[in-house]
């Protein structure tokens, strides 16, 4: 046996080209055994799988699961499982293994080519599938709240969304973009043009191009219809051309601010004014700008449906935020043509650049860039983000650079500049924490925040000392003077850009100035975590960029930035 083992190697050594045939129709013959153990015979239902009382599924098997449907029979064709799939959406998750049970199981490859949506419909569903819209980007078939997840958008993530903010419909296009509204405002076409898969669910359809696939949300409770989260704007001065100013009108003897937002928001507008026993209905515009609030009292009349809410006197408006998002602002492009110039949105880490970018493309219409690529800021709608910062098509490019090299590479500049103290502890947040994330206590209590502090202090002020010697054209815009006045400082940004300032998308922006990338304020740190120390070194960067703007005949640095 050794002898002839030692022929063999000899014989495959002298003639190695042989060896390898071998081999590969070796492993040809293995794939070929893997592929048809994995698709022989058909799908059925076992005994034990029909019948729960027999045993049925694993306990915490991963089951499909919608309310408590069952499943009446299986699907022998590939092609009415994918119809159903695309008309369904994704399963929803029973809660426990009984309920799981009356769905049965597919195993093997049909299992996994099914993907559990083989399911049937009930009264009680959570949402229905009625068709494939037409969209357009100048008029919205929904016109609720939108949000984009280039990376992992669902069918379930999307109709979630919506059904959380009280919207009868969710929409869903390009495979990424979710879409929620209470009317569908367009005209419906050809299954077969919602052709796009999931971002984030492979064989389920989100749509496609200015196509969208839409969703009736079937929501368990009429209570949860309710606009609770409308936000309060203010009192304000009945406007002087109220027909043009606030377009629809309805008489509601039984008024409350429930009555009035609901219209509203059927109406698909934005603004819901209370005026005693009207209710009107518009869009914040030129004529009726929500700049000047007035004391409260005088629109403290009580709703005669509600005896502590307040609805407002025919002089003087309560005036209310809907959920209806408002589309005047919202289309967004690359340039038409290559622009002649580079312009920078350079700021310090962690001083609002993504917020100003978000505002920027809102005011202008045109898609911003970005000196690096950050995968999530993409997926999150910056579809300028994988552009090369010198492509040309984008209206400003974002930087974090300093230095000579790098700022004399732009043609001119906007230049972000935060509270030093801020702008640290919210770069720490990102760095571990994500966009709109937070920092573990322990990276707080450890060794990263007090090396952190040392490293990033000093450039603070060298970015913007930086800039303003280097930079060609710079307009300073201080991120608390933008949240203070946005209206007019990003004006001042819009013209700088070379854009028509439009007054009406202006105040589009504000009613949608937080965007995705806001950090929730709920979880703040119970101590202040900058020591005596680390406040004299940051006060000695404060009045060197103090005294470097006011050098250049600028307004030097907002009052709050010190003392501490």
């Amino acid at each position: 046996m050794a002898k002839l083992w030692f022929k063999f190697q000899r014989y495959f050594r002298r003639k190695p080209v042989r060896f390898f045939t071998f081999l590969a129709l070796y492993l040809t013959a293995g794939s070929l055994v893997f592929l048809h153990s994995g698709f022989v015979g058909q799908p059925a239902v076992s005994q034990n799988q029909a019948n729960p009382a027999m045993g049925g599924p694993a306990e915490g098997a991963e089951l499909p699961f919608l309310g408590d449907l069952h499943l009446g029979r299986g699907f022998h064709d590939v092609a009415e499982a994918s119809s159903i799939a695309r008309r369904y959406g994704p399963s929803f998750k029973g809660k426990d293994s009984s309920e799981r049970a009356k769905l049965g199981d597919y195993g093997g490859a049909w299992n996994r080519a099914l993907k559990g949506r083989v399911v049937r419909e009930k009264e009680e569903e959570r949402a229905k599938y009625i068709g494939c819209y037409l969209d357009d980007t100048q008029s919205r078939a929904l016109r609720g709240v939108s949000f984009f997840d280039y990376k992992k958008m669902t069918i379930f993530r999307c109709q979630d969304n919506c059904a959380e903010r009280g919207y009868l419909h969710a929409g869903l296009e390009f495979g990424a973009e979710c879409y929620c509204g209470h009317k569908i405002q367009a005209a419906n076409v050809s299954e077969a043009e919602c052709d796009m898969e999931c971002k984030g669910e492979r064989g389920s359809v989100c749509g496609g191009a200015n196509r969208l696939s839409v969703y009736r949300l079937q929501l368990a409770q009429e209570s949860a219809r309710r606009y609770g989260s409308a936000v309060f704007r203010g009192c304000f001065r009945r406007p002087d051309n109220l027909s043009l100013a606030l377009p629809v009108t309805a008489a509601m003897l039984n008024m409350s601010v429930d009555k009035c937002v609901d219209f509203c928001t059927e109406k698909e507008y934005p603004l819901a004014a209370l005026a005693g026993t009207a209710c009107h209905c518009g869009f914040p515009t030129t004529r009726f700008p929500l700049h000047e609030r007035e004391d409260e009292q005088l629109c403290a009349q009580k709703c005669s449906a509600e005896e502590f809410e307040s609805c407002g006197t025919p002089s003087y408006f309560i005036v209310y935020q809907t959920q209806v998002q408002d589309n005047r602002c919202m289309d967004r492009r690359f340039l038409p043509a290559k622009s002649k110039q580079l312009i920078a949105l350079a700021s310090f880490p962690g001083a609002g650049n993504t917020w100003a970018r978000h505002l920027i493309e809102l005011a202008t219409g045109f898609y911003t860039g970005s000196y690096y690529f950050d995968g999530s800021l993409y997926n999150k709608g910056f579809k300028g983000e994988r552009d090369h910062w010198r492509s040309g098509r984008t209206i400003c490019i974002k930087t974090h650079e300093s230095g000579q090299k790098e700022i004399e590479a732009f043609d001119a500049a906007i230049l972000l500049i935060r509270n030093p103290y801020k702008a640290l502890m919210a770069e720490f947040n990102r760095k571990y924490g994500g966009h709109i994330g937070f920092a573990a206590h322990a990276h707080w209590k450890g060794k990263e925040w007090p090396e952190f502090v040392r490293n990033y202090a000093p450039w603070w002020a060298t970015h913007t000392l930086d800039w303003l010697k280097f930079g060609r054209k710079v307009l300073v815009v201080h991120f608390e003077d933008l949240k203070q006045d946005l209206f007019a400082q990003l004006g001042r940004m819009v013209r700088l850009l070379g854009v028509a300032v439009r007054e009406d998308r202006l105040l589009c922006v504000e009613s949608q100035k937080d965007g995705n990338f806001k950090r929730s304020g709920l979880r703040k740190l119970e101590y202040d975590p900058y020591t005596a120390d680390m406040q004299k070194s940051i006060s000695s960067y404060i009045r060197l960029v103090d005294e470097a703007l006011k050098g250049r005949n600028l307004s030097g640095v907002p009052d709050d930035y010190y003392p501490r």
